[in-house]
């Protein structure tokens, strides 16, 4: 079915396809109409279950999108970074495409209920820290 996967598109697509089934019975003569009507529910039914179907998997995708973020704070155009276990404090900077004017003067990563401070002048120098998921990086002037 590709194309439209919101449930709108999908209703779109079941009426669609609902409307060429009811055309073909109509052309191939034969049928009772309380057959053509029968066959009409019973596809539109299962367009239906396939839009919830289809809705369920989209909302399992965003829960786990959402488990496995770290969020970037500060002057940031991107605050939502997807993690992965190579994801590291540099790499989470730049993929928040930071855009302040001058280095920040103060790191925290929020982990867990405790907060770390990080000196940026370290993170400049090389030394970078691995990041966890759901961390939050707050980079303070």
């Amino acid at each position: 079915m590709g194309g439209d996967r919101t449930a709108n598109g999908v209703l779109r697509k079941g009426l669609a396809c609902l409307t060429f089934l009811v055309s073909a019975l109509c052309l191939g003569g034969c049928v009772s109409k309380s057959k053509a009507d029968a066959r009409a529910r019973a596809a539109f039914f299962a367009g239906q279950q396939q839009a919830a179907m289809m809705g369920r998997q989209a909302q399992a995708q965003s829960t786990t999108f959402n488990a496995v973020t770290v969020t970037v704070l500060g002057e940031v155009r991107n605050s939502l970074i997807p993690w992965t276990a190579e994801l590291t404090l540099g790499k989470a900077v730049i993929a928040a495409d930071y855009y302040g004017r001058s280095d920040p003067a103060e790191i925290v990563i929020q982990r867990a209920g405790r907060e770390i401070s990080y000196d940026p002048k370290k993170l400049l120098g090389g030394q970078d820290v691995q990041l966890e998921p759901n961390d939050v990086i707050q980079l303070r002037h």
